[in-house]
């Protein structure tokens, strides 16, 4: 309603590329971060790849002062790399960790050993209840032959089905939360609509590097099924790199290389919002840097950052809820995204057949090789000395063999039941858009 106040929002998100002993100038760049951000004032940062947990701790102390509330989400074996500073106290947090995440064998990229997951903050501000999620996705590497595609449409499903629903059940703990939805129901004994998430909010926000162009299949599914709205595309007013990349190569730290077909950069780091309940979001102004931090000779990272300030108001009537609409174009996305999850559900049955088969092989040498063995020691073949060495060294080839192509036989059989759940899910939910409009 008119008369309503307007809450402003000031958001903050940032890839920040702080890899300990491999990332250029990072404890420069830490610093920096933190000197910013005291100075600016956000109300709300989301921050990605900080994988030190000492460099949360520095940015803690420096940012005490103006960002009182923290939190530093741990997963993995190296971590999540998310973290969330705050103006505003946080009443409750949650992790969800993506079920496929690349494959442990590709070192060089290094994405298995992250834990890549969402992590979710749960705020009160101003009377409003903030559902805020941070996150970031599997990297892509290579456009023309994105491997890791399947796994990456996997999260962006599984991060709009943990903001659409909660996918186990509520601790019986009744928290702030909780008690906020008893006091709006009017009765102690109800609790809080924990089965979806977005449903405990008001507001929705997601911040963070989705490694998803905003054309890829990927965001689109993960907006039509959210109903998310991006903060870029809804902007009044914008100010930073065209058409709002936040790799570009102007960026010193940048790899040029991977953005040739990009000449101006690309668009992977988004602030995406969304209304619940009888509130109203918009998008005043959105900002992003420029290759170089403000005043300095650096950037802040390898990605620019993306600062938002976003409206919210009460309006007269409840919002409402427009999550999975039996909309035609999301019918085309689930259907492109299931198909693209079968290419590699075909693929990682390939791959489980090829370990599958190798270990068979490798456990079939040692057989003969423990067949050969009790031969000798049975007095066959004693005319010729036996290779004692090259015997060994066959037999601890084989047993290597044998351990690391049965390890990539469980990893991929785990693979296939993630993918053929995803497409089985994909499934039912296409089904049900395509029935939708006939039952009314």
């Amino acid at each position: 309603m008119e008369g309503e106040p307007t809450l402003r929002l000031r958001i903050f998100d940032l890839n920040c590329w702080a890899i300990r002993y491999l990332s250029k100038r990072r404890q420069e760049r830490v610093r920096l971060i933190g000197d910013t951000l005291r100075q600016e004032g956000f109300d709300l940062v989301l921050l990605q790849e900080v994988w030190s947990e000492q460099d949360y701790s520095d940015l803690k102390v420096k940012l005490a002062g103006c960002y009182p509330f923290s939190h530093y989400f741990r997963s993995g074996v190296i971590g999540s790399g998310l973290c969330v500073f705050s103006r505003f106290p946080i009443l409750d947090t949650l992790l969800y960790q993506y079920s496929l995440n690349g494959y442990p064998y590709m070192l060089q990229h290094g994405d298995w050993f992250c834990g890549k997951s969402v992590g979710l903050v749960i705020m009160k501000i101003s009377g409003i209840i903030f559902n805020i999620y941070v996150t970031h996705l599997h990297a892509e590497y290579c456009r023309d032959k994105d491997a890791y595609l399947p796994h990456r449409l996997v999260q962006a499903w599984e991060l709009a089905q943990f903001i659409r629903e909660l996918p186990f059940a509520p601790v019986p703990v009744r928290n702030k939360v909780e008690e906020h939805w008893a006091d709006r129901a009017g009765k102690d004994s109800h609790p809080c609509p924990h089965s979806h998430t977005s449903k405990a909010a008001d507001v929705v926000l997601l911040g963070g590097d989705l490694n998803m162009h905003p054309e890829d299949v990927g965001i689109r599914l993960l907006r039509g099924w959210t109903g998310l709205r991006d903060a870029f595309a809804e902007a009044t007013h914008f100010e930073g790199c065209k058409n709002g990349c936040t790799l570009v190569p102007d960026n010193c730290f940048t790899d040029k290389s991977e953005l040739l077909p990009f000449p101006l950069g690309i668009r992977i780091d988004y602030i995406l919002y969304k209304a619940i309940s009888s509130f109203t979001v918009k998008c005043e102004e959105l900002k992003t840097t420029v290759g170089r931090a403000p005043g300095v000779d650096i950037p802040f990272s390898d990605h620019e950052a993306v600062m938002a300030t976003l409206h919210i108001q009460r309006q007269g009537q409840p919002a409402g809820a427009t999550l999975g609409t039996a909309d035609p174009a999301l019918a085309d996305v689930v259907t492109e995204a299931r198909t693209e999850v079968g290419v590699g559900l075909q693929a990682a049955r390939q791959q489980r057949y090829s370990s599958g088969r190798m270990a068979v092989l490798a456990l079939l040498l040692l057989l003969l090789q423990a067949v050969a063995a009790l031969g000798t020691l049975a007095g066959l073949g004693t005319e010729q000395p036996f290779p004692k060495l090259s015997f060994c060294l066959l037999a601890f080839l084989a047993l290597g063999v044998l351990v690391l192509a049965s390890g990539l036989h469980l990893f991929h059989t785990m693979e296939v039941k993630m993918l053929h759940g995803t497409e089985d899910q994909m499934w039912m939910v296409l089904r049900a858009l395509q029935e939708r409009p006939s039952e009314g």
